[in-house]
C-alpha cells in the first residue's frame, strides 16, 4: 500500500472530496483506486488560517511501485509501514507436562492487554483482581462521591479496568511504538465496542461510561479463550526459592503456584508494593509530581484555544499542554487535562483526599480541569524505594484534614492563591468534584518549593491561555497520583533484575503512563513471557 501525507480539506468537506483529493494529488483516475483507509485525522485551527482536517491516508492503487517511482522524490507519498499485529508464540510450542499457567496481578489496562494477548496466544492466563468487576465497582466508586464512604478494594484505583476507567479515556502517547503496538491496543478496543474513529483521529478518547462496556466485552473474549478473571483476590505476598518466582499469598484464598508472574498492580497498589520490598524485589525510588486540579469554564478554554473555530461540533472542546520551568528549577505543567469534564475523588485510603480528572465521551460538561503539577525526585524524600509513598500519604492525609475531614477537598480560588489569602466564597466557575469543595488556603497542602513554583507557572500560563489566571478560577488539591512513586527494575527480558519469572509492568511498575502505554507495556510483557516458555 501507499501512504500518502498532509492532505488538507476544509473541515466540514462532503465525504467524496477525500478521494479526489487522493485522485488530484497523485495524478490517478478512479478506476485507478482500489482501496482507501484513513490512518490518522488531525486539525489545523489556527486563528489566521482556514479551519481544516489533515489527512494520512493509506491505499492501493493498480501499478503501485509506477506510483511510488513517479513520487520518488516526494516525502509525502511513501510505502505503507506494515502496522498490523503478529503473535510471537502459541501455547501448542509448549510442553504441556511442565506447564503451569501465567498469572497476572491487576486487571487495568496493562493487565487486561497483557492477559489478552497471552490468551489470544493459547496460554489461558489467570488474572487476580484485587477489585470488584466494573459495574460493581462503579456503584462503590459512586458510594464516596455521593455518600462519603470509601470502599478500600473498590473505588478509583482498584477494581476491573483500572484507574484509567475513572478518567478521559486518553488513547495517544508519545511513547516510541516502531512495532505498532499501539494499533493493536486500538484495534482492540474497537472489536470490543470503541468508536471506529479513535483508529484515526489525532487524539482519540473513549471516555468513562463507554470504557465500562468495553472492558466487560475484552473480559468475556479472555474467558472465551480459556483464561479465568479472579475478582476480590487481593495478593499479599510472593512465594521466592533463590532468585526464581513460585507462587502467590492470596488473602482468603489457597496460595497459586506460578513461575510466570506479572505485576500490572497500577500506581497505587502500596500493600503490594510493600509486600515486594518484603521480599526482596529489586526496586529503586523514582520521579513523580504532586500539585492541585484547576478548573475553568470550558467555553473560556475553547475560545482561548480555537478562537472563531471555538464550539465547532466537529472539533469538539478544546484541551491545552502547559510546561513552566519556575526560578526556583522545579518544572511546572499540566497533566491530564480533560476536556468538558469533572474533578473527581480518587482515595484509594482511608482518611485522605485525592483528585484527578474524568470526561466522557461527549466532553459537554461545563468546566475544563487538569493537573497543574510539580516534579519532585527521589532527593524530596529520601528514605529509600518506599519513601514517596509516605511523602504522598503525608499530603493526601493534611488534604483530608483541610477538606474538613469528610472527604471534601481543600480548595481556593486562583485570584485568592495568587494573593496569598484564604478563599471564602466561590466565583462563577462551581467546582465539580464530589463530595465537594471546602474553601481554605491551599499553601498548607504542599511543599513550600511546589506552592512557589505554582504561583509563579498560573501568570505564566496566562500568556498562552488567555484567562487561564482568572480570580475565580477554583483549584483543588491534592493531585498526587501522577505515576507511581516507585520502579520495580527490569531488564531486557521484561523480568525483574533479581527475581526470574516475576515481570514488572505497566504504570505501577513505573513502565507507563497512561491507558496506551500501559496496554503497549502489557503486550510487550506478554510477548516476553510467552517467549519464555518456549523449548530454549
Amino acid at each position: 500500500m501507499i501512504r500518502v501525507t498532509e492532505l488538507r480539506l476544509p473541515i466540514g468537506h462532503a465525504p467524496e472530496a477525500l478521494e479526489e483529493a487522493i485522485l488530484k494529488r497523485l495524478h490517478l483516475n478512479s478506476q485507478d483506486l482500489i482501496k482507501t483507509e484513513v490512518f490518522k485525522r488531525s486539525y489545523d485551527a489556527r486563528k489566521n488560517v482556514a479551519l481544516a482536517f489533515i489527512y494520512t491516508v493509506d491505499l492501493s492503487v493498480k501499478n503501485e511501485e509506477k506510483v511510488l517511482q513517479q513520487f520518488s522524490n516526494d516525502i509525502h507519498v511513501r510505502p505503507s509501514p506494515d502496522t498490523s499485529y503478529h503473535f510471537v508464540a502459541n501455547a501448542s510450542q509448549v510442553d504441556s507436562g511442565a506447564f503451569l499457567r501465567p498469572v497476572v496481578i491487576g486487571f487495568g489496562p496493562c493487565g487486561i492487554f497483557a492477559a489478552l494477548v497471552l490468551a489470544q496466544m493459547g496460554f489461558k492466563p489467570i488474572v487476580l483482581e484485587r477489585g470488584k468487576q466494573v459495574r460493581e465497582r462503579t456503584q462503590d466508586t459512586w458510594g464516596l462521591w455521593r455518600k462519603n464512604v470509601l470502599n478500600p478494594e473498590s473505588n478509583v484505583q482498584f477494581g476491573e479496568g483500572g484507574a484509567g476507567t475513572f478518567s478521559d479515556g486518553k488513547l495517544y502517547s508519545q511513547i516510541k511504538d516502531p512495532k505498532f503496538y499501539g494499533r493493536k491496543v486500538i484495534a482492540e478496543f474497537i472489536k470490543a465496542g470503541a468508536p471506529e474513529e479513535i483508529r484515526y483521529v489525532a487524539k482519540p478518547h473513549i471516555g468513562t461510561f463507554r470504557l465500562v462496556g468495553v472492558v466487560e466485552r475484552m473480559r468475556q473474549e479472555i474467558i472465551e479463550l480459556g483464561g479465568e478473571i479472579r475478582f476480590s483476590q487481593k495478593v499479599i505476598g510472593f512465594h521466592i526459592e533463590g532468585d526464581q518466582i513460585k507462587g502467590v499469598k492470596i488473602e482468603g484464598h489457597d496460595d497459586l503456584p506460578a513461575n510466570h508472574v506479572i505485576l500490572a498492580l497500577g500506581h497505587s497498589a502500596r500493600d503490594t508494593f510493600k509486600a515486594l520490598h518484603e521480599a526482596g524485589v529489586y526496586m529503586e525510588a523514582k520521579p513523580f509530581s504532586v500539585g492541585f486540579r484547576i478548573e475553568h469554564p470550558q467555553s473560556l478554554i475553547d475560545k482561548a484555544r480555537l478562537g472563531p473555530h471555538a464550539g465547532n461540533e466537529l472539533i469538539g472542546a478544546a484541551d491545552y499542554k502547559l510546561v513552566h520551568h519556575a526560578k526556583n528549577g522545579r518544572a511546572v505543567y499540566s497533566f491530564c487535562m480533560c476536556p468538558g469534564g469533572t474533578v473527581v475523588a480518587a482515595t484509594s485510603e482511608p482518611n485522605r483526599v485525592v483528585t484527578n480528572g474524568m470526561s466522557q465521551y461527549s466532553r459537554n460538561e461545563r468546566n475544563a480541569n487538569a493537573g497543574i503539577v510539580v516534579g519532585i525526585t527521589p532527593e524530596d524524600y529520601p528514605g529509600g524505594p518506599l519513601a514517596g509513598i509516605d511523602f504522598q500519604r503525608a499530603l493526601e492525609s493534611k488534604a483530608y484534614e483541610l477538606g474538613g475531614s469528610t472527604y471534601e477537598a481543600p480548595g481556593q480560588l486562583v485570584g485568592d492563591f495568587l494573593a496569598g489569602k484564604p478563599s471564602t466564597e466561590f466565583g462563577s466557575v462551581i467546582p465539580s468534584y464530589k463530595p465537594g469543595v471546602h474553601l481554605t488556603d491551599l499553601a498548607e497542602s504542599l511543599p513550600p518549593y511546589a506552592i512557589e513554583a505554582i504561583r509563579e507557572a498560573i501568570p505564566a500560563f496566562e500568556k498562552q491561555i488567555k484567562g487561564f489566571s482568572m480570580k475565580d478560577a477554583v483549584l483543588t488539591g491534592v493531585e498526587t497520583r501522577t505515576s507511581s512513586p516507585l520502579r520495580i527494575t527490569r531488564g531486557a527480558n521484561f523480568q525483574s533484575l533479581n527475581i526470574k519469572g516475576l515481570y514488572p509492568a505497566g504504570e505501577g511498575a513505573g513502565y507507563a503512563g497512561g491507558i496506551l502505554s500501559a496496554g503497549v507495556d502489557g503486550i510487550k510483557v506478554a510477548e516476553a513471557v510467552a517467549l519464555d516458555y518456549l523449548p530454549q
